[in-house]
């Protein structure tokens, strides 16, 4: 399964793998793109089964990446792991086609019960 994360920090792409990991979501290829921008070529290049996004990053932030795939027909699982937690957000993120949002800071845990449905 290819998974594409998407965070302008290298530091948390790296925090977000390792989590995968420890999650037990090992044998997977995981790539990574710096902004939404950066996401959106990726994605077309990769064809990811799995998209995992913060929401703030510059160039194109999240929700806007989540738009423009949708805009190009492109139906890959997409979630959200972000500060961006309110009510608001998560309906925002919902209406935009999210299929998740894992609150930061997150947990193994967290990443065991949000993406077991996702993760094969």
């Amino acid at each position: 399964m290819d998974i594409l994360i998407v965070d302008d920090s290298r530091a948390m792409r790296m925090i977000v793998k390792k989590t995968l990991r420890d999650a037990g979501f090992d044998g997977h290829e995981y790539h990574e793109a710096e902004d939404g921008a950066q996401g959106l070529e990726r994605v077309k290049e990769l064809n990811p089964d799995l998209i995992l996004s913060d929401w703030n990053m510059p160039n194109m932030n999240g929700i806007d990446f989540l738009r423009a795939l949708k805009e190009e027909g492109i139906g890959t699982s997409f979630g959200f792991i972000t500060t961006e937690a309110t009510t608001e957000m998560r309906d925002m993120a919902t209406d935009a086609g999210a299929s998740f949002l894992i609150s930061k800071p997150f947990t193994v845990e967290s990443f065991e019960e949000t993406l077991q449905d996702y993760i094969k």
